[in-house]
């Protein structure tokens, strides 16, 4: 999204390593019973949709934003329904957990909040910050294992990050211990492109100088050329990048001269299949425990029905979910273990109520899903520098290196796009 953005302002050519617009950012289509993707809608709508990276719904865009992304489609508006679900006792608490803890027993409650209370604010790995914020009672009940399968088994050695995700504010989480509290945290409400994400970038690619099928094998920063896997080469004076830093490094050639950052990948599984008759509502939850490792199940289908195929979106006896599990940065597994994950995972959701008879199931792999620091590590900066000094400015949640939504992503596309436009 930030390369489509960057090239639709700026007019430059967009070099696509892929054959469509999007990235993991896109929609795509399966019908019950065939192997085939789609990547518009059937005539007849019979196809459930998915996103290729899971759910990425468009949140904090400001009022210029939103307007800008109407041009290219209707949006639809939703308020987060979200839990932590603990499947040992069919418990759901709402999201975030510390701000809803009348849901636990009155002197688990209690116990967490004297807990809390005793934050000093030291602290140089995730694991530190998680236990000096949220107290040893939450973090054995939720925040270590969830992060342990939500890292990939990094937040004991990575640096903190993200803290909005789960924010801590005392007086909300006492608040909370007795009462309903309002809903906090970055993605309260969100928007969805009513046709889908695909429609979203083919619009936006529509009005690009757009190339597909130009992955880039080498960036030769003395010659100033790219070579594409396709044989072809072309001159630059000036890059933006929006491929990850680390990949971005190693095609220009250059040796890092300090210890590189960690990343996870993420397995997305991408399930249609009957509803189950404990199937919630929830449009995904947080999995602090599951027999197959995954850490969030998504339900897109809650978010809006036109996710399900047409002649169930009002009955919604079907469902569509995306199930996420992290691994070590890279460290795809082989298409046996994968099929053996898939069946581990629809029997867990069976078991669970949430699904029955599968109809669709479809696993996408996202190399880099997740950038991590480690503690002190000037490694991003260092790389950042080097390459601009060559023309190369890093752009995009993973060429930087940081976490952004869609809608942060856009702004930064428009915004270096701007900068860099066709005179």
């Amino acid at each position: 999204m930030t390369g489509l953005a960057a090239g639709y302002v700026s007019g430059l050519p967009i070099f696509e390593a892929a054959d469509l617009p999007g990235g993991i950012c896109s929609s795509y289509y399966k019908r019950p019973g065939e192997t085939q993707s789609y990547f518009t809608n059937p005539a007849d709508g019979e196809a459930y949709r998915f996103e290729i990276g899971g759910g990425h719904w468009i949140f904090g865009g400001n009022a210029a934003l939103l307007r800008f992304l109407e041009r290219f489609g209707p949006l639809s508006r939703y308020q987060r329904r979200s839990s932590v679900y603990f499947p040992e006792n069919e418990t759901y608490i709402p999201y975030p957990l510390q701000n809803h803890l009348r849901f636990l027993d009155e002197a688990i409650a209690s116990k967490a909040i004297r807990e809390m209370s005793g934050s000093d604010d030291h602290f140089r790995t995730m694991k530190d910050w998680l236990s000096q914020h949220f107290g040893p009672t939450l973090c054995k009940m939720f925040f270590y294992p969830f992060h342990e399968l939500y890292t990939a088994g990094l937040y004991k050695k990575i640096a903190p990050q993200d803290a909005y995700k789960s924010p801590v504010d005392i007086k909300a989480v006492i608040r909370g211990a007795s009462e309903n509290t309002p809903p906090v945290g970055y993605n309260a409400e969100f928007v969805y492109p009513t046709n889908g994400l695909n429609e979203l970038s083919q619009q936006l690619a529509a009005g690009c100088n757009l190339q597909y099928g130009k992955r880039v094998v080498a960036v030769n920063v003395e010659n100033k050329t790219i070579s594409f896997v396709d044989g072809s080469m072309t001159a630059f004076q000036t890059l933006i990048s929006t491929l990850p830093l680390n990949q971005m490094m190693a095609m220009a050639g250059f040796t890092d001269k300090v210890k590189s950052n960690p990343y996870s990948s993420v397995l997305v599984l991408n399930i249609g299949a009957v509803r189950g008759n404990r199937c919630p509502d929830d449009h995904w939850l947080y999995i602090p425990q599951s027999s197959a490792g995954f850490h969030r199940v998504g339900f897109y289908c809650n978010v809006d029905p036109s996710f399900l195929p047409a002649s169930n979106r009002d009955t919604q006896k079907k469902v569509s979910i995306y199930i996420e599990k992290a691994y070590s940065g890279g460290l795809k597994p082989a298409e046996t273990e994968i099929d053996s994950y898939k069946q581990q995972v629809v029997k867990e959701l069976q078991n669970w109520g949430f699904i029955e008879d599968v109809e669709v199931i479809d696993p996408t792999w996202i190399d880099v899903a997740y950038t991590w620091a480690w503690p002190d590590s000037n490694w991003k900066q260092w790389a950042l520098e080097e390459l601009a000094q060559h023309g190369i400015y890093q752009a995009g949640r993973y060429g930087r290196w940081t976490f952004n939504g869609i809608a942060a992503s856009l702004i930064e596309g428009l915004t270096i796009g701007s900068a860099h436009k066709l005179k």
